[in-house]
């Protein structure tokens, strides 16, 4: 048995994919230690997943504050010295997906002479992946993304990995789980791991209109925002319609199945699982995100035709973009039909093998089985 140590806590677009390829490497019977930080939402999705090994590291995030940067620097000298002991002399390989919880880890190992992954799921690479990119023997990247001094054969072009429990079910199944008809119409909106203020907002004040247009509602949140109270009422032609507010979700697959229409912000996390359940989508990327990463990840998905894109300073728009969308049949296949066909296969599996054979580990018997 083989011993991978993943990074991949600090948000749920970095925790969601060091899932799945733990939970690979997990049924070929390897071992998997994912470091995680201490923020909630590493611990509320963390805590479905009893089977895998999570570690808080040390770390905090990257500050312009003066006295944050100290603490920011003491931090991750702390966190690469735990790491260096977490590592021992028996890890196979280290796979990091950027944020402040890789920095450590992936200096640790290049100190231990263990290979280093990095993965990049954003097609503007972030400052970690930037930085570390360095000290690694192999980077996965978003397809037509390039980072400067990296050897070609360092990089492999492989999408976003997808937790097993992601997968498009029958809508009437998924609605049931959520307590929506299997008649009519539903709209998600999504926030990502940490909400999002201005669609909860959105979604607050037009839910009464949605409700009238016939269209149901199930808004995420996202922790630590208000949740605004449930309610059933009728639209203008008699039928039931329900709002649903979420502080979040651990059953993201199911929701996502059980709509017509999605809104969401655009990280490479939410597009992925988007992509997954071939789901309609209307992005609304969060203009303040670094290096503006999701309106590139919008704009990509949109050239390929599968999604419609809103930029925030048009959000006053967006209520006719979604009566548009959810009432347009032809328009709703066209995208989930171009979905299909940038559908990636299971990536994590992708992953697994070239992390297996970039330690030189030995297969498993299980990893025998699989290639049979």
């Amino acid at each position: 048995m083989s011993r991978f140590v993943i990074a991949c806590g600090g948000t749920g677009g970095h925790l969601a994919p060091g899932i799945a390829v733990a939970e690979e490497l997990a049924t070929r019977g390897h071992e998997c230690v994912l470091l995680v930080s201490s923020k909630g939402v590493d611990q509320r999705l963390s805590a479905k997943y009893g089977k895998l090994h999570f570690v808080k590291t040390p770390g905090r995030a990257l500050s312009a504050s003066p006295v944050a940067f100290c603490k920011f620097l003491l931090s991750q000298i702390h966190a690469i010295i735990f790491a260096f002991r977490l590592l021992g002399k028996n890890t196979t390989s280290v796979m990091a997906f950027g944020g402040f919880t890789s920095t450590g880890v992936v200096t640790a190992a290049f100190l231990r002479r263990v290979p280093v992954a990095l993965h990049e799921a954003n097609r503007n690479p972030g400052r970690a992946i930037r930085v570390l990119r360095h000290l690694a023997k192999r980077l996965y990247l978003p397809d037509g993304i390039a980072l400067s001094n990296v050897p070609a054969s360092f990089v492999h072009y492989v999408g976003y990995p997808v937790r097993k429990e992601i997968k498009k079910l029958p809508k009437a199944e998924a609605r049931k789980e959520f307590g929506f008809d299997e008649i009519g119409k539903l709209l998600v909106v999504l926030g990502g791991s940490q909400g999002a203020a201005s669609l909860n907002k959105w979604a607050a004040a037009n839910a009464k209109t949605l409700c009238a247009n016939g269209i149901s509602l199930c808004c995420v949140c996202g922790p630590d925002k208000d949740v605004p109270a449930d309610f059933e009422t009728r639209s203008n032609d008699g039928k039931q319609a329900k709002v649903k507010f979420l502080p979040f979700c651990d059953k993201m697959g199911v929701l996502m199945s059980a709509a017509d229409v999605v809104v969401s912000r655009a990280g490479a996390g939410s597009i992925a699982e988007i992509i997954e359940c071939e789901l309609p989508s209307i992005l609304v990327p969060y203009p303040f995100a670094a290096d503006n990463h999701q309106m590139a990840n919008a704009r990509y998905l949109e050239q390929q035709g599968g999604c419609v894109v809103l930029e925030q300073d048009r959000i006053d728009g967006l209520l006719s973009e979604v009566l548009d969308l959810t009432f347009s049949d032809w328009l709703i296949e066209r995208l989930s039909f171009n979905l299909r066909q940038i559908r990636r296969d299971n990536c994590a599996a992708t992953i697994a093998d070239d992390l297996i054979e970039l330690g030189g580990a030995k297969p498993s018997k299980n990893d025998d089985r699989k290639q049979q």
